[in-house]
């Protein structure tokens, strides 16, 4: 019998179920397609939910709970701290109500789970090593989903108490008293600005000058300056030269920097970078190429060079978002069976869960500078917006970037509370084409955040002389 009349097992088997895997699995099933997910860890959900986005944004807002969290007031050392295992047990009751939503998911699409640990041994053949032993399941096409691990020091082993990744920070068993993180990236910063909350020392150190580069500048600014009044220390521009290890019963290192200064701490939380979980799937019985860390290069269709093997999210490389990881499965398996899907785009919003959090979509002051488009900015503080005011937030900012000529919104950037919720009116805005008339002649609730919008619109429209609009004297409707 011919490869191509082989009867196979499964029309598609996605190997790995975050956000990109669990997608693509129940887009394919809603198609009549018979569908298989291959999950290596016991809980369902993969990185996301077991170490990455929910138990990460889950332990920030156990964090701001059990500190009774206002912006505008500082947390110091005796403060009354929580326990580790108080903050974590929330933590913990999300983890697993999220993975019952999944399973439900995939059960109610008809959806079939092979639980274990999968490898190509063969162009259309996977062998899985579980619990129960090991099965050999077959399929007409595959979609790899198998997501990032966190990339672990050379020549210093991960110990889960004094030197850590982000995969143990929430295995901890009490909060240190003092912290090194390395690498000012995403999941750093984060991090960083959690445990400040709880009144650890921390440190964090970063080669570059600027953490968190691709964010736009005056928010960035903004950021470091709230982390360094909640006593972070930054180390930017410098790297590691040396760090020193004591594993005894109370563990701690010394952590020595290129330019000589030394910093005693009781834990090192590495974050720099992350590497693609493609390593055990033996990827070369199918001849299919990875870059140097990992990740399987696609075309537009989520495609790799391989014509029945598809792949998506983290594993792909950039952006590595929970939310496009998940459109990034939909559109692969939409078009894997020859369904029309429109491309993701660009006009996607970035969230970054420090403490305040932020977020942003769209064009950044920097990129327009570069590309040398005309623009005007518009700024709004919350301590000026009535619901900053009720929240106790005082310290929140909003911007928004519009062409100076045409009025087309460019860019929306926030910092404070609420931010990754707020960014989507202006996402909204930017997918369709809109711009400062829109925020003019519109009505928000009051009092919301929402109102940054028309604040930061009349603050872009003073600047540019456009319609002579002022917010200094607003004309406010008579509620009946």
């Amino acid at each position: 019998m011919s490869e191509a009349n082989e009867p196979f097992d499964f029309e598609l088997i996605v190997i790995g179920s975050g956000p990109a895997g669990q997608r693509a699995a129940v887009q394919a099933a809603k198609l009549g397609r018979r569908v298989a997910v291959v999950e290596r860890m016991p809980s369902l959900g993969g990185v996301c939910i077991l170490t990455g986005t929910i138990p990460s944004k889950t332990f920030r807002e156990a964090v701001l709970s059990s500190i009774n969290y206002q912006p505008f007031e500082p947390v110091h050392q005796a403060a009354a701290q929580p326990s580790m295992a108080n903050v974590l047990s929330r933590v913990q009751e999300v983890m697993m109500a999220e993975v019952g939503v999944i399973r439900d998911q995939l059960s109610r699409n008809g959806v079939s789970l092979l639980q274990g640990s999968a490898r190509f041994t063969s162009k259309h053949e996977l062998e899985i090593f579980g619990f129960r032993g090991t099965q050999t399941v077959t399929a007409e096409r595959f979609l790899i989903a198998v997501g990032t691990r966190p990339a672990e020091p050379e020549d210093l082993p991960v110990d889960g108490r004094v030197i850590l990744t982000s995969d143990e920070v929430l295995a901890m068993e009490e909060i240190p008293k003092s912290m090194v993180v390395i690498g000012g990236g995403v999941i750093g910063i984060e991090y960083a600005s959690m445990f400040a909350h709880l009144g650890v020392d921390v440190a964090l150190i970063d080669r570059h000058e600027r953490p968190i580069e691709f964010i736009d500048h005056q928010i960035v600014d903004e950021l470091l300056s709230q982390m360094e009044a909640k006593s972070v220390d930054f180390h930017l521009g410098t790297s590691i030269k040396d760090i020193s290890v004591c594993r005894g019963t109370q563990g701690h290192a010394t952590v020595t920097l290129d330019n000589g200064v030394t910093i005693e701490t009781d834990t090192v939380l590495f974050s720099v970078g992350r590497i693609a979980a493609t390593d055990t799937l033996d990827l070369g019985k199918i001849a299919l190429k990875t870059d140097p860390r990992g990740r399987i290069p696609v075309d537009e269709d989520y495609r790799t060079e391989l014509p029945h093997v598809w792949a998506a999210g983290d594993v792909i490389g950039f952006p590595a978002l929970a939310a496009t990881s998940s459109e990034q499965g939909r559109i692969a398996a939409c078009r894997m069976f020859g369904v029309d899907a429109e491309d993701m785009g660009e006009t996607y919003p970035y969230g970054i869960y420090s403490i305040p959090e932020i977020s942003m979509v769209g064009a950044t002051e920097e990129e327009l500078n570069k590309r040398k488009i005309p623009y005007t900015v518009g700024i709004a503080r919350y301590d000026e917006i009535a619901r900053g005011q009720i929240l106790g937030d005082e310290t929140g900012l909003f911007k928004m970037l519009f062409h100076h000529e045409t009025g087309a919104l460019l860019g929306v950037h926030c910092i404070g509370t609420g931010a990754t919720e707020l960014i989507h009116v202006g996402q909204a805005v930017l997918k369709l084409g809109g711009g400062i008339d829109y925020f003019l002649e519109t009505v928000f609730n009051y009092p919301t955040l929402a109102e940054c919008y028309k604040v930061a619109a009349y603050s872009a429209a003073n600047r540019m002389g456009y319609r002579q609009v002022s917010m200094e004297a607003p004309d406010l409707p008579t509620n009946p």
